[in-house]
């Protein structure tokens, strides 16, 4: 039997994002714990060169919602980027879960051979099909920003274990 685009895509999307918010949950419960200002961990990076938690956490809502509207042919919703706090970080990605609950399984059908046209920061365009598109694209860069998220938090000293990261399954 076959597993549908549905089943593959939104409830992994809704665990890992309902982790996410667990996982700063926690993050901004340690800084008042700790009386560390929010922005430390708001702010902090694993390197140099690499985003810092917030941009983390829009980019995993991004593909979040990305993946999904996609794959259901439905118009993605326009985020400000201008989460400054914990309590913005935690409203996008409700906001985020709620447009991906909100699309109908039935638009998921037939995704896995649909062409999915990426324009990945130039004007290049890179087309995959709705399969490649999940498996190979999409939800290695949602986890990646998801895991990185949460290697911020932990390299800065929140208590946070796989069973954080993993959420309720």
């Amino acid at each position: 039997m076959a597993i549908s685009m549905y089943t593959a895509s939104v409830p992994v999307l809704t665990q890992m994002l309902d982790s996410l918010s667990d996982v700063l949950g926690k993050a901004e419960a340690h800084a008042t714990a700790k009386n560390i200002a929010p922005e430390v961990f708001l702010q902090s990076r694993l390197f140099p060169d690499m985003f810092a938690l917030v941009r983390q956490v829009q980019i995993a809502a991004d593909f979040a919602k990305g993946i999904a509207g996609r794959l259901a042919e439905a118009e993605l919703p326009a985020y400000e980027d201008n989460e400054q706090s914990f309590a913005d970080l935690l409203a996008r990605i409700a906001k985020t879960k709620a447009f991906i609950l909100s699309l109908d399984a039935a638009k998921f059908e037939g995704s896995e051979n649909r062409d999915i046209v990426l324009r990945p920061g130039t004007p290049k365009e890179k087309k995959l099909s709705g399969h490649a598109y999940l498996l190979n694209y999409g939800l290695p860069q949602f986890f990646f920003h998801v895991t990185t998220t949460y290697a911020i938090l932990r390299h800065n000293g929140v208590e946070l274990g796989k069973k954080d990261y993993m959420g309720s399954y």
